[in-house]
Formats: structure tokens, C-alpha cells, sequence
């Protein structure tokens, strides 16, 4: 298959409709269908997914500017010597920068309200070295954070609900205190608000608050910090690199890394993501069976030439190769435009979405329910590669049986009625 005459007849079919026949312009228009089916499949795969992995992307950034790549954490009383510690984790080239802290459950309130909170403990020193945090705040808000002060920075939704504002003081009261004859009294602390912070992601904006590590080492007696915060160079490679933390801490301590810390979500984006790959590729399979359809109709109608050339000389394995190159042509074209016209929308959907949103006088991304104004698009060659070659594949998988059927025409009854 391949010859340069098969090529030449095998395009010939493909561009049917050249001698303004209306049978071969039909023919030609239905060649035309396929390759627009194949390419709408191709291109919504693309851009879907694109979509898919910018809003997994945003979150993922979203949750970082909170979470370190890597936590250190002592189960065996505070961290007396962090720095050292942290010298001995910055020899693994990866390591970038190690910050203290100290985390606990904490209830705090507001006149009324209570809720549940993460009181975290962290060094406004070291902690932009290991985190986006104080990007989600006003400038210099970590500074607040002096130890003796007991101030706290709370999320935004965490402020609403304990109806607050920066100035004002909330009650922080931790499960750690003092057993007197009257029962068990937790330890609760007044503390003034400094500054609000907003990370875009709810489950921090409204169940995490910030304070010094000296103040919330006091709180909860832990007398220091009892876990180091870790950023490193490639985040992607944070399960790795905590693996190899982890051989070289002293028994009672272990590692963890974000892609862990969040296992639940990840997993779940990945498998709507799987699940979403296959209902579109349903599409794909539909523009193969239109090809499949095309082919049939075009053996049909070439049957006279068929015969004729079989006649001539071609065996069945030349003129199976004819149809196949007609229908791998289509294919190719249809994949090639899918994979063009997807990569064009899915790099310029900060473009044409809010062109549509103001032609359509609506909204599609709320900035009050969803923190970003514009559809996040993050187009992967891991995902466009083998969407073009699966695409592909089917489309020349398509053209097995009626090409097999165009060989099997016996030449005799093909030109009896001609």
C-alpha cells in the first residue's frame, strides 16, 4: 500500500466532485461531514481537557499559596533546634527554604458566633521564604505578627462569619488547659485581629487562622515549634522529595507533601477528568462511523471503477490500499484541524470568553462565587498527543471493512448492468 499510484486514485476519491458530477459533489460533501466530525471531536477533547486542567491548575496554586510543598513534623515534643534541622534538610538540593510552626484545632467567637478553626503558627521572618501567603493579605500584614502581641490574621470567610473586622478582638479558646476541682478548663486566649486574608479557596479563607509560633507555642504548651515547612525547587517532584526527607529524620518524626495533604481532591479531579476524556471521545467514535459510512457509499458508487481497474491490472490488495489511503486522508485532515482549531481556542480563551460574555450579556464565571474572572485554559502535550493519535488510529481502524469490501468486488458483476 502506497504506491504512487494508489496514493494518486485514493486522493482522486477524496476530492471527488471535481467534474461537477452531482453524485460525486454529494460524495464529496459526505467526505467533507467526516472530516468535520473527526475534527469537532479532536477539538473539544482538547479544549474540555485544556479547561479542565487550568481550573485544576488555578486550585492547585490556589491551595499552595496556603500549603508548603513539604511538612516536617515531630511527634516527640517541639523542635528545640529548628535552624539546625533545617541545615541538615537543605542539603538535599532540592530544598529551597524551611520556615517553624506550630498547628492546632481552636474554637474561636465573636459575641455569638463560634467556629471551628486551624490556629496556625507561623515566623512572619521565614514564612514568605516557604509560602504565597503574604500575598494573599495587605503589605506588611505578616509583620503584625510579633510575638507577645497574641494578634491573629483570620481568612475573609472566617471574618464573615464571626462578624468582624481588623481591629477587633475574637476569643481563641484551644482544647489544651488545666484540670482544676471543677473539671477540665480549656485555655482561652483575647486576641486582636491585624488582618484579614484571601486565598480564593474557601476551605482556608474560612477555617484557617494565623498567629506568631512564639504565641501558639504558648497556647499549647509546646514549648516551640513542632513541625518545619519546606519548599522546594520542583513541586511536582514533592512526594519524592518527601520520601527522601523522610529516611534521613530520627524516629518519632515523619514527612509529608501536599499532593498528599490533598490525595482526596486530586483524585477526584482525575477521575472527572478520565471520565470526561471518555464521554468525548464518543464523539471522536461518532466521525469514525461517519467515515465508516463515507467509505461504504463511495465503494458503492465506484463500483464501474472498481471493476474497471481490477480489469486493468490492480489486485485486491491495491485496491483495498486505494480506500484505505482515501479514508486515512480524511482522517489525517480531519485530526490535523481538530488539533489546530483546539490549540487556537483553548491559548486564547481569555479572549473569546468575555467576547461572549458581552455579545450574551452574561456572565460564566461569577468573581464572587468562583475568585477568578477568566476561564483558566492550560493546554498539555500530554493530553493533545494522544488525543491526535487515538483519533487517528480510529479513523484508519474505520477504513478496515469497506475497504476490504471494495477488494472483494468481482469485476464480471460489478460491469454486468454498465
Amino acid at each position: 500500500m502506497g504506491s504512487p499510484f494508489e496514493l494518486l486514485v485514493g486522493l482522486r476519491y477524496t476530492r471527488a466532485g471535481r467534474r461537477g458530477r452531482r453524485k460525486d459533489g454529494f460524495m464529496s460533501f459526505i467526505s467533507a461531514i467526516s472530516v468535520a466530525s473527526i475534527a469537532v471531536g479532536v477539538m473539544a477533547l482538547i479544549i474540555v481537557l485544556s479547561v479542565m486542567n487550568g481550573f485544576q491548575k488555578e486550585v492547585r496554586d490556589r491551595m499552595l499559596s496556603i500549603l508548603p510543598h513539604v511538612e516536617i513534623v515531630s511527634l516527640r515534643g517541639p523542635i528545640t533546634d529548628w535552624a539546625s534541622v533545617a541545615g541538615d534538610l537543605r542539603k538535599n538540593a532540592q530544598v529551597k527554604a524551611c520556615a517553624p510552626y506550630v498547628a492546632g484545632q481552636a474554637l474561636v467567637s465573636s459575641g455569638g458566633s463560634v467556629r471551628g478553626a486551624m490556629l496556625r503558627g507561623i515566623s512572619p521572618e521565614f514564612e514568605p521564604a516557604v509560602s504565597d501567603i503574604a500575598a494573599t493579605m495587605p503589605r506588611n500584614a505578616l509583620q503584625s505578627l510579633q510575638p507577645g502581641s497574641f494578634s491573629i490574621i483570620i481568612g475573609r470567610d472566617l471574618a464573615r462569619l464571626l462578624r468582624v473586622r481588623v481591629g477587633e478582638k475574637i476569643a481563641v479558646i484551644v482544647p489544651t488547659g488545666n484540670v482544676t476541682p471543677a473539671g477540665f478548663i480549656p485555655r482561652m486566649k483575647q486576641m486582636t485581629v491585624t488582618a484579614i486574608f484571601s486565598s480564593g479557596h474557601y476551605e482556608y479563607d474560612s477555617t484557617m487562622a494565623l498567629t506568631s509560633v512564639e504565641d501558639a507555642a504558648a497556647l499549647y504548651r509546646t514549648g516551640g515549634p513542632t513541625g518545619i515547612r519546606v519548599r522546594i525547587a520542583d513541586m511536582q517532584q514533592a512526594r519524592a522529595v518527601s520520601d527522601q526527607l523522610a529516611r534521613g529524620l530520627p524516629p518519632g518524626w515523619y514527612a509529608t507533601d501536599w499532593t498528599e495533604q490533598n490525595k482526596t481532591w486530586f483524585a477526584a479531579v482525575q477521575v472527572e477528568k478520565r471520565m470526561m476524556a471518555i464521554i468525548l471521545f464518543l464523539i471522536v467514535l461518532v466521525g469514525a462511523f461517519g467515515l465508516v459510512s463515507t467509505l461504504v457509499m463511495t465503494v458503492t458508487e465506484k463500483r464501474s471503477d472498481i471493476a474497471i481497474l481490477r480489469t486493468l491490472g490492480a489486485t485486491p490488495r491495491s485496491i483495498m490500499a486505494i480506500f484505505m489511503i482515501q479514508g486515512g486522508i480524511v482522517g489525517l485532515v480531519g485530526v490535523a484541524i481538530g488539533v489546530a482549531l483546539g490549540l487556537a481556542i483553548a491559548c486564547n480563551l481569555s479572549v473569546i470568553v468575555p467576547a461572549i460574555e458581552s455579545v450574551l450579556g452574561v456572565q460564566f464565571l461569577p468573581r464572587e462565587i468562583y475568585f477568578i474572572s477568566q476561564m483558566p485554559s492550560d493546554p498539555r502535550a500530554s493530553d493533545i498527543i494522544p488525543i491526535a493519535l487515538f483519533s487517528l488510529v480510529m479513523s484508519l481502524l474505520a477504513t478496515i471493512y469497506p475497504s476490504w469490501r471494495a477488494a472483494k468486488i468481482n469485476p464480471a458483476e460489478a460491469l454486468r448492468y454498465e
